[in-house]
């Protein structure tokens, strides 16, 4: 049976009423305290309100249980429930639409509460975003100094200000360094480059540290990436407070420490988590989505668009992320909100203009220039770097992920392990120039074309090129690959894509420098190729273009992302000439990786965690049954007449509970000896023939009600799941109709059903388990836990 991880919440206010007659209890329950209204009897339309049917045809055969359920911890949806549930309340919305005006007033809100809920959440994930990037960029300018005359500028904006800088990088008087704050100017020194570096590890380690610490004491679930988890949630796995208030203000701050403390990590995977975050606190304001678990998750879809747009400015790239990499059901209505939600969030994040530019693409590129079909093979052995580099990434950070696991000396001593990582990252990174900068700026610089010359830029040096450039970034790419594999997964808010695209573009940069040399030696050759004819520095080999396609190859070997990634570089870079170069890189990534693992960079953190994602978009290629892989495990062949001995074996490993029968007493003796999460009815112990399934949050609720208010239903109470429900004797115990409650249809397959069925059920259905019978005789069940280890058995074999 599927498991309970933890109790289920009781209401305060239930109650149990006789019927007129006195002859029997009907069950009433209040399930506010599980996230909904009070209800006049036990069934689905007392969740909107107090309904009466008038005559017996009014009243239907089988009576589901209320519209909002609460899920424990650590549990699995059930899709099918959740979605009938919410038809049910739309068709009673809709039957009052002729009460006018208030009818058709609910019913217009009712149908505009998605668009109304996307609009808040990319509102606030627009505003959230603009103050993380100022925030982090202002921080990040502390290592080095402060601006004297307005402390709350970034160099950046602090120079402009001054008006006495010629490019980008060079210093300007209004920018005070920290040696100049201790009164020592003696720039050319020893000993102010050793100040300098004292303070940059000094500001690092104490960012660094305090976001560790805000994490530990308040939000434990503020760390890391959050797209695994992201990727579960909206598969149908609950995990409590991972999307709460105290994880998005406590993640909001964090990232800006983390990010800025020059740490190798990035913004864009955790800004997704914080976006889902708006998404799930908003929805509780619209109670069709607050309060049911599957709708909820159409918000979160849109929410997780939304939080790529803002990352990257990528809106369409957002909505193909959600759709691609993290959405598990994903109806065409939610692929047009979370347009409208990448979109919103877009345009309040260039409203805000975080860093100033007046530009929506991150790293913006002009490359007047056209590629040339012979660049097609080193775009190709870009992508063939990635999809390696990409999957020595995965082997490396998780086997080293396992290891802080299942050390408790690393494990349980998080603030020390991010304080070594983030002293070795600063001490290191300040003695070469391209990672002592943010990684974006140092992305921003690989990108950049060089016709402006500058001659302090030994990129754009044609004699310092290949003597200083190319060992500092080939130094830089081996540093960033070593430090990522120990940064991801520390206990801080820590993204992974801007350390990808970063590794990326300096191994493209390299190859592009190397590409350009070798066109420079041919054209120089008398008698050459058509083919390496162009003007040099004007539109032969672009080093910058390289650095982009090697960007989009890393990424998509360490996240096996296609179509989105495609889109979503096109989108930061807002070069849409360069798409078949990226197309090729990423495609040749994502071959080579696959061909190395299977997995990506987020799967394998799930399958290490043990989340119960079944991927909707694998090929499982299993030739077994389904009486193979249930529990109880049976390994003899099942006969249409099973003896008594084998019935009494089968009812010792399988929990059933008969329709009649049972007393109050049994059920509760039932629920203390066993923690499963639900329990099939049946006819009787011995014929075993399916008459539907309970779930253990719903009987522990009727029981509970029943034991609190009413004095007639005691433990000898004889228990009734279906419609012949005898008088009472006067004065004995009254019976206990729990008909209700009961699903009449679950979903059931026979013993013989092939394996490959059963796991299409599961992931087109969003099944939380299966009943496994053979002749209307139930024989076990299968859950989506059993299907994974299944899954892990055969891989290991």
């Amino acid at each position: 049976m599927e498991r309970a991880g933890r109790s289920s919440t009781l209401g305060s206010s239930d109650e149990v009423e006789l019927e007129p007659s006195g002859t029997s209890a009907t069950i009433h329950l209040d399930m506010t305290a599980g996230g909904g209204s009070s209800s006049s009897d036990f069934n689905p339309f007392g969740a909107i309100d107090d309904v009466r049917f008038k005559t017996d045809d009014d009243l239907p055969d089988v009576m589901a249980p209320p519209f909002f359920s609460k899920y424990g911890d650590f549990h699995t949806i059930d899709w099918q429930r959740d979605l009938a549930r919410d038809r049910l309340r739309h068709k009673m919305i809709s039957k009052k639409k002729v009460d006018f005006p208030l009818g058709l007033l609910q019913s217009g809100w009712d149908a505009g509460a998605g668009w109304i809920c996307v609009l808040f959440v990319g509102l606030a994930a627009g505003a959230t975003a603009g103050i993380i990037d100022i925030g982090a960029r202002w921080m990040s300018d502390l290592k080095t100094g402060v601006c004297a005359d307005r402390f709350w500028l970034d160099r950046e904006h602090c120079c402009w200000s001054s008006n006495d800088t010629f490019y980008k990088d060079d210093s300007c008087s209004a920018w005070t360094k920290w040696p100049w704050m201790i009164n020592y100017y003696n720039s050319s020194s020893l000993l102010f480059s050793f100040i300098e570096w004292i303070f940059y590890i000094g500001w690092a380690v104490a960012m660094s540290t305090l976001a560790v610490l805000f994490v530990k004491i308040f939000a434990p679930y503020a760390c890391g990436s959050g797209i695994p988890e992201i990727k579960c949630i909206l598969s149908g796995f609950v995990i409590r407070g991972y999307l709460g208030k105290w994880t998005f203000i406590i993640k909001s701050v964090g990232l800006i420490l983390s990010s800025a403390s020059g740490l190798s990590l990035g913004k864009e995977g955790p800004m997704v988590h914080l976006a889902c975050c708006i998404g799930n606190i908003f929805s509780y304001l619209f109670p069709k989505y607050g309060l049911n678990e599957a709708k909820k998750r159409e918000i979160l879809s849109a929410s997780a668009a939304a939080g790529v747009s803002v990352a990257f400015g990528a809106p369409i790239g957002g909505v193909l992320f959600s759709l691609e990499e993290a959405s598990y059901y994903f109806p065409l209505k939610t692929m047009w909100r979370s347009f409208f939600c990448a979109l919103v969030a877009g345009i309040i994040l260039r409203f805000v203009n975080p860093f100033g530019s007046n530009q929506t693409s991150l790293f913006h590129v002009d490359y007047m220039m056209k590629w040339t079909f012979i660049e097609l093979v080193p775009f190709a052995l870009l992508g063939l770097f990635g999809g390696i580099l990409g999957s020595l990434f995965i082997f490396a950070n998780i086997r080293w992920s396992r290891f802080r696991k299942n050390s408790k000396m690393l494990g349980g001593n998080p603030i020390y392990e991010v304080m070594v990582i983030t002293l070795i990252t600063a001490a290191i990174s300040y003695f070469n120039p391209f990672t002592r900068k943010s990684a974006l700026s140092m992305i921003q610089q690989l990108f950049d074309r060089c016709e402006d010359q500058v001659e302090e830029d030994s990129l754009c040096d044609q004699n310092k090129a290949l003597s200083i450039a190319f060992g500092q970034l080939l130094w830089a790419l081996i540093f960033k690959f070593i430090i990522t594999i120990f940064t991801f997964g520390i206990k801080v808010p820590c993204g992974l894509f801007v350390p990808s695209i970063g590794m990326g573009a300096i191994a493209g940069r390299i190859l592009g420098i190397t590409v350009d040399q070798i066109f420079r030696a041919v054209q120089a050759t008398p008698g050459h190729s058509e083919y390496f004819t162009c003007q040099i520095g004007k539109d032969c080999v672009m080093p910058g273009l390289y650095a982009m396609v090697g960007a989009a190859a890393v990424l998509g070997g360490v996240t096996r992302m296609t179509v989105s990634l495609v889109v979503i570089m096109f989108e930061l870079t807002g070069s849409l000439e360069f798409i078949v170069p990226t197309m090729v890189a990423t495609m040749f990534s994502k071959w080579i990786g696959d061909g190395i693992s299977k997995m990506g960079i987020y799967e394998a953190h799930i399958e290490l965690n043990g989340y119960p994602f079944l991927d909707s978009k694998g090929e499982y290629p299993y030739s077994t049954v389904a009486s193979q892989v249930m529990r109880p495990s049976i390994h003899r062949q099942v006969a249409d007449e099973m003896s008594m001995s084998d019935l009494r074996e089968l009812k010792n490993e399988l929990s059933v509970i008969t329709e009649s029968g049972m007393t109050l007493g049994d059920l509760e003796s039932l629920l203390r000896q066993t923690d499963f999460n639900g329990f099939p009815v049946v006819v009787s112990q011995n014929s075993m023939h399916l008459v539907g399934f309970i779930t253990r949050r719903d009987i522990l609720l009727a029981l509970h009600t029943a034991r609190k208010t009413q004095p007639y239903v005691v433990t000898n109470s004889i228990a009734y799941f279906s419609d012949g429900v005898p008088d009472s004797v006067p004065g004995g115990p009254a019976p206990l109709r729990l008909r209700k409650i009961l699903d009449m249809a679950p979903m059931t397959v026979t013993d013989q059903t092939p394996m490959e069925t059963v796991i299409d059920m599961f992931r087109k259905l969003g099944l939380r388990h299966v009943l496994v019978t053979k002749n209307g005789k139930v024989l076990g069940i299968i859950t989506k836990k059993d299907i994974l280890q299944f899954m892990r058995n055969k891989d290991s074999q």
